[in-house]
């Protein structure tokens, strides 16, 4: 609006100028040597106007074909630029879905329109990634390198083939020039972080730690995880070599990161050490809370130095009822009571705890329910039944990063580098699955797993003189490889003799143990007295049981038997076989 009433004052001052023009009188004379011009005033200002609109259209005319070239040259840079920034997104798209082909062609026709543009260089380095081509991808990072606009991203390329070439030399040099130009990058202080604590200087990790924070990269509640973490692998560290130092350093990881399982562990002995006992269980039942985990049930039961074995027990019982038994690390607290009752002799107890769990076990459970049949009962069958049943059973927690399963905590993960990142869980390829079970039980497991564990057996004295008993011939038993030479005798009839008082009680001994080196017959040796039948021992399918040739001797197959050692006639003799 404001536009049209412009135009419309201009227009009215125009004819009003006009006007005034047209009613001046009189002429208007133009003298120059000779020459003598008359004309009016009116014609004179139209003369003038005519004679400044051609010379403004000279001038445009003389402009335009001065300009003419440069507007040329703009014209195609424009264009090559503009198929060069078409070549670069699709090319980008190209490689974003994994064409090779396509990517390349969109490479070279950026390299050729826009050679100095750096997403050109980008693809260029991307499409050789694509390929393959790491001699032509590390050319191109290194050319970006030398660039002032794109030598971060260079840098960053650099990083990532020296990483693909596991030269790890060269990728920390390469994260520690990109954390100089650029502190705040955080690829470079991951980088350089995780390099220094794969190497052990915690010093210098916990500087990185400090410059991420001021820098912004991580928040206060990160920062104190990580600083926890980075001062507990210290004091781990330096337990055995400077305690004053790994002391501090633990106490200030406790305060920094008190859920931290490997801190409370380390601090819980510390204060033990000092005789801090109620401090000491304060720090590992607030890791307990947290996160349940054997080490922490450890240091519990041993938190107080010289405890009997039924003090250790009843410590455990409290701290797993700590934890209710709708939370997943409540079959920690199980575990912790039946290794602790195990120690103190308490096998009913031990039994109790893991009668839960016996249907679908764990290898820790399969452990124990073995350990407990070998030193409540001394049977070897059914512990070892159940050890075949762990090797089958799905594994328990562990420290897990990244896939890698560790048999101890580890401030980084060896496979990204990445600070805090083992996690105590159940370790993936033992989550279950649709598959079936790839090995089944044996006959053997089954048939000591159902078998009733041997009784007590106690003889009851008696002053009657005994019957006399007759023995029937004992049954054959079956052959073994081990078993030496029986020789059959005539049936035995045993007088009547008084029977003495047997002590009170008297229990079952176990079986003798099955030789392992048998008799030989040209040792010269009497023959052994005859051995009462016994029941024989059922061996597992996967026995190998005893080899019967026994040793073999190198020495004496080359040289031969005694009597072929002998010298003379009769050496002579017995090597011809006389």
């Amino acid at each position: 609006m404001l536009r049209i009433v412009l135009f419309l004052v201009l227009i009215a001052l125009a004819a009003a100028g006009a006007a005034w023009v047209a009613d001046q009188p009189g002429d208007l004379v133009l003298t120059a040597g000779g020459l003598r011009l008359s004309t009016t005033f009116p014609r004179f200002v139209f003369l003038l106007g005519l004679f400044a609109a051609a010379v403004v259209l000279v001038w445009s005319v003389l402009t335009m074909v001065w300009r003419t070239p440069g507007r040329l040259r703009r014209r195609r840079h424009d264009k090559r630029h503009a198929k060069g920034r078409h070549a670069i997104t699709h090319g980008l798209l190209a490689i974003g879905h994994g064409d090779t082909a396509l990517a390349r062609r969109h490479a070279e026709a950026a390299r050729r329109h826009a050679p100095n543009d750096p997403l050109a260089l980008l693809l260029h380095a991307q499409s050789a990634q694509l390929e393959g081509n790491r001699d032509e991808a590390q050319r191109v990072f290194r050319a970006m390198a030398e660039r002032e606009d794109t030598r971060l991203l260079g840098l960053r390329g650099l990083f990532i083939e020296a990483q693909r070439a596991d030269d790890a030399v060269g990728a920390v040099m390469i994260a520690e020039e990109a954390i100089k130009l650029s502190p705040s990058s955080t690829w470079a202080s991951h980088a350089v972080l995780g390099f220094r604590c794969a190497r052990g200087d915690w010093s210098g990790a916990l500087a990185i730690l400090d410059s991420n924070l001021s820098a912004g990269l991580i928040d206060k509640p990160a920062y104190r995880r990580q600083r926890g973490v980075l001062l507990t692998a210290r004091a781990l560290e330096l337990e055995t070599m400077d305690r004053d130092v790994a002391r501090e350093s633990v106490m200030e990881a406790i305060k920094l990161a008190p859920t931290l399982v490997p801190a409370a562990v380390l601090a819980a002995k510390f204060e033990s050490e000092a005789h801090q006992v109620r401090r000491a269980m304060k720090l590992v039942e607030a890791a307990w809370l947290a996160n349940p985990h054997p080490d922490l049930a450890e240091a519990y039961a041993h938190v107080k130095l010289g405890d009997s074995a039924r003090q250790r027990l009843q410590r455990v019982e409290t701290l797993a009822a700590k934890t209710s038994a709708d939370r997943p690390g409540h079959v920690e607290g199980q575990l912790a009571i039946s290794r602790a009752a195990i120690d103190a002799a308490e096998f009913a107890r031990a039994r109790e705890v893991l009668a839960p769990y016996i249907n679908d076990p764990t290898q820790g459970v399969a452990l124990l329910m073995a350990e407990i049949e070998r030193a409540e009962h001394g049977d070897s069958g059914r512990a070892r039944a159940w050890t075949l049943r762990a090797v089958r059973a799905r594994h328990d927690p562990a420290w897990t990063a990244d896939g890698y399963v560790s048999d101890r905590w580890r401030p980084v993960s060896p496979v990204t580098g990445r600070l805090d990142a083992f996690q105590w869980q159940t370790p993936v390829a033992s989550l279950p699955s649709d598959r079936g079970t790839t090995i089944e039980s044996s006959a053997f497991e089954e048939a000591m797993l159902a078998a009733p564990p041997p009784k007590r057996v106690t003889v009851v004295p008696s002053d009657s003189p005994a019957e006399p008993v007759v023995t029937a011939p004992a049954p054959e038993p079956a052959a073994q490889d081990n078993s030496p030479p029986i020789t059959k005798e005539e049936p035995v009839v045993a007088t009547a003799e008084p029977v003495q008082p047997t002590p009170e009680p008297a229990e079952s001994t176990p079986p003798a143990a099955t030789p392992v080196f048998r008799t030989r017959a040209d040792l010269g040796k009497p023959a052994p007295a005859p051995i009462p039948a016994v029941i024989p021992i059922v061996r597992a399918p996967d026995d190998p049981g005893i080899d019967d040739e026994g040793p073999s001797d190198e020495f004496t197959e080359q040289i031969g038997t005694p009597k072929a050692q002998a010298g003379g006639w009769r050496g002579f003799w017995s090597r011809w076989g006389a």
